[in-house]
């Protein structure tokens, strides 16, 4: 159990970003491509898996001074060392090994998102807004990821939507993580994560608040865009626009209120914002697969005449 802990498959919600191509490129009657969606979704989070073994590993000095990274499995001494290596082993022959027969394409976006966590967890994660940018970097690797495997084209608003969103949703952990540690920053704060040091609640309150109006503005955008609306034949994709700004703001509330630990707290747990993607999700389908259909009906019931 320690080790399934360690390898936080909860973490895996992230990977979800991979089957943006999947749904958007219309692919979801193409079983071959739902089936390599899948596959990629599994070895992206067993290549995350290893990456998070790495970090702990990495940091279980600074884990141990915060209220609920201490209870993680090598910071609590759960499981030692040596067996963590022979666990990240493991994990990046079967992920990268199986990303490399499944798509070559898959595999470089594989390689290229590990090495960009290595740089991550023993450099950037130190430097102020560089650490938040990689993140999001790292979702965006994901979602080109899943759109070069199902062999549609990548779209610029999938690379905006996904990044200044996850610019959000980084800057709010951070913002949770200076909860946890009594807000204030200083040298508890500092001494689990250097960043903190710098951040500030005002300035990630600040931040969190730009990207959020930015990554509403980017769906929008993408909603009303003529590729978009030519692509889909209907515009309806801005009408669901409601439903965006009610998970964002939702999960804003959250952390300002310091009600959740974390983004997948929010993501797994919290069920006004689980109702809003699932929503999102039905009608954005509808739209994306049916768009013309529900068009050409909605057009047709409005020339109706009024019942005498």
């Amino acid at each position: 159990m320690a080790y399934l802990r360690l390898m936080r498959p909860q973490q895996w919600v992230k990977n979800v970003f991979v089957f943006a191509g999947l749904v958007f490129g219309r692919k979801l009657d193409h079983l071959p491509s739902v089936t390599d969606a899948l596959l990629g979704f599994v070895l992206l989070s067993l290549v995350s898996s290893a990456v998070y073994v790495m970090n702990d590993v990495h940091d279980r000095e600074e884990d141990r001074l915060h209220p609920r990274k201490r209870l993680r499995p090598l910071a609590s001494g759960a499981v030692s060392i040596p067996a963590a290596t022979m666990l990240i082993a493991g994990l990046l022959a079967v992920s990268l090994g199986g990303s490399w027969l499944l798509d070559r394409g898959f595999f470089l976006c594989a390689i290229t998102y590990l090495v960009l966590q290595l740089f991550y967890t023993f450099s950037f994660k130190h430097v102020a807004l560089l650490d938040v940018i990689t993140i999001g970097v790292g979702f965006v690797l994901r979602a080109i990821a899943g759109a070069v495997l199902v062999h549609v084209e990548i779209s610029h608003w999938l690379v905006v939507c996904t990044f200044t969103l996850c610019l959000f949703m980084g800057f709010s952990k951070r913002r949770c993580e200076l909860a946890a540690l009594n807000g204030t920053g200083g040298t508890d704060a500092g001494a689990h994560r250097r960043t903190l040091l710098v951040y500030t609640p005002d300035l990630l309150n600040h931040m969190t608040t730009v990207t959020a109006g930015i990554a509403v503005m980017s769906y929008v955008l993408y909603a009303v865009d003529a590729r978009t609306v030519g692509y889909f034949g209907t515009n309806y994709l801005m009408y669901l626009t409601p439903l965006v700004v009610f998970a964002i703001f939702r999960f804003a509330l959250l952390v300002e209120h310091g009600r959740v630990d974390g983004p997948t707290e929010v993501v797994t747990r919290d069920r006004p914002f689980q109702a809003a993607v699932l929503l999102w999700g039905i009608c954005a389908w509808a739209v994306v697969y049916h768009g013309t259909k529900i068009a050409a009906w909605l057009r047709k019931l409005a020339d109706v005449p009024p019942a005498n």
